[in-house]
């Protein structure tokens, strides 16, 4: 008797555990540069990046500012189709700058924001990926952000800064580690 509600509880769980696996809808897979994927091809045939919410605390000319920024994959935005035929959903991104409990900087960023300082024929072909804080300089706080083709490691690099007085300018950096490299080291002159 033991042993049949032992093995019947058993089997419960081993279904429990296929089922449960198999039924999976959203799979997830790291492209070559190591972002994460989620595959959503049983609901709509969409690729979409995971939503992401990154917060830091960055102290500037004697101020603390909280920083969010939040990455949701936006099925609203037109869809990227890459070269092998897949199609991935588009990326909004929401920056939320407060400080002392007041809203210093909100903005919802897409790819279409840096559209002046990107080729449209890349731009029809990518989605905004990544975005994240970099540093505080003298002029303001300065965030990174990167429009590339899907799963692949093409991207433009954009510097986006957020000055004093909540006003934002961006450029195209053609090769960001050099750019950063030499602001520091004329910094530190």
């Amino acid at each position: 008797m033991i042993k049949s509600k032992l093995l019947l509880l058993v089997s419960f769980f081993a279904l429990c555990t296929i089922g449960c696996n198999s039924g999976k809808k959203n799979e997830e897979k790291r492209n070559e540069s190591g972002v994460l994927i989620q595959d959503d091809a049983t609901n709509s045939g969409i690729q979409k990046m995971q939503k992401s919410n990154i917060s830091n605390t960055i102290d500037f000319k004697g101020k603390i500012y909280q920083s969010t920024i939040t990455r949701t994959p936006d099925e609203l935005l037109p869809k990227v189709e890459s070269e092998l035929g897949e199609t991935y959903a588009d990326n909004k991104v929401i920056l939320n700058i407060t400080c002392d409990g007041k809203t210093f900087y909100n903005k919802t960023f897409t790819k279409s924001d840096f559209a002046t300082a990107i080729e449209p024929s890349f731009l029809k072909k990518s989605i905004l990926e990544g975005f994240v804080y970099n540093k505080t300089t003298p002029q303001g706080i300065l965030y990174a952000a990167s429009v590339c083709y899907p799963q692949t490691d093409l991207y433009i690099p954009i510097s986006i800064l957020i000055a004093s007085d909540g006003k934002m300018t961006f450029s195209k950096d053609e090769l960001l580690e050099e750019i950063y490299d030499n602001q520091e080291s004329q910094s530190a002159q």
